[in-house]
């Protein structure tokens, strides 16, 4: 069993930061990209940045400027830094990992439940 905790999430004002965390906890033998999408009320779920088990990263164009992804190999958690927060940024935020779970097993992707950010003032 694998499972993703969130953490991190809340109404903050426009020009706030947030730090969302993911933790991956259960019977793993590795962990290859970490990631976050988000889903925004009344759109499709979009991937917003990942990060390779080298620390390779890979952020949208629309907000490579305030975001940053992170992440720490021996607690198993990813992280997603968001500064200077806009309304536009307000969404359920979905960490997704790819994990081995043994030796020689497929990789397989999970998904956390979530964390609601909500910009506003």
């Amino acid at each position: 069993q694998v499972e993703l905790v969130e953490s991190g999430g809340g109404l903050v004002q426009p020009g706030g930061s947030l730090r969302l965390s993911c933790v991956v906890s259960g019977s793993i033998f590795s962990i290859a990209a970490m990631g976050w999408y988000r889903q925004a009320p009344g759109k499709q779920r979009e991937f917003v940045a990942d990060i390779k088990r080298d620390g390779t990263t890979n952020i949208i164009d629309s907000v490579k400027a305030r975001f940053t992804i992170s992440r720490d190999n021996a607690k198993k958690t990813v992280y997603l830094q968001i500064n200077r927060l806009e309304p536009e940024d307000t969404a359920i935020y979905y960490c997704n990992v790819d994990v081995k779970r043994y030796i020689g097993g497929k990789t397989v992707e999970y998904w956390g439940q979530g964390t609601q950010v909500t910009v506003s003032s």
